[in-house]
């Protein structure tokens, strides 16, 4: 899976999890929840929604390395087979 694929399945369900925001405007070094204003449950839904659907598992110890749009495409990356 390249980094575009990756990046529409993250705006798919950051669209999913916050309907009111436009996840495709993040730039690379902007803080997920900041930007999109979304709160400490609605980022754990994302996550848990992120894992199901492309089957990697996130220990809540790599939480703190999702919060940029690069950094979790880079995590998501490096947990595919």
């Amino acid at each position: 899976m390249n980094e575009s694929e990756i990046k529409t399945i993250i705006f798919q369900l950051l669209k999913r999890i916050a309907p009111d925001t436009e996840p495709s405007t993040l730039q690379p070094g902007d803080n997920i929840r900041e930007v999109l204003g979304i709160d400490s449950f609605d980022a754990l839904q994302f996550l848990v929604a992120l894992d199901e659907k492309l089957g990697i598992d996130i220990p809540e110890a790599d939480y703190g390395k999702t919060g940029t749009l690069e950094s979790l495409v880079e995590y998501v990356r490096s947990k595919m087979p």
